[in-house]
């Protein structure tokens, strides 16, 4: 099953955030609650953790990338 990882809304004013830098690669293996990437936005810079454990299997959103919160931004694919 895959899983997606979305933009993550992490205030009520946020609307988009940046993608510094990806932790993980494709075709890495990820645990839940791993740290995926960092991202940045108008007030932070935070990093992002995985909801599901199994490989990177897709990074959708390059580094340096500014994306809308709730947009998929990669895809972690079961166990």
């Amino acid at each position: 099953m895959a899983n997606d990882v979305l933009m993550p809304k992490m205030g009520y004013d946020m609307t988009e955030g940046r993608i510094l830098r990806w932790l993980k690669q494709e075709g890495e293996t990820v645990e839940r609650g791993q740290a995926l990437a960092e991202i940045e936005t108008d007030k932070a810079t935070i990093e992002i953790e995985a909801f599901a454990t199994g490989t990177l299997g897709q990074i959708i959103g390059k580094e340096g990338d500014t994306v809308p919160v709730g947009q998929r931004i990669a895809v972690i694919l079961g166990e």
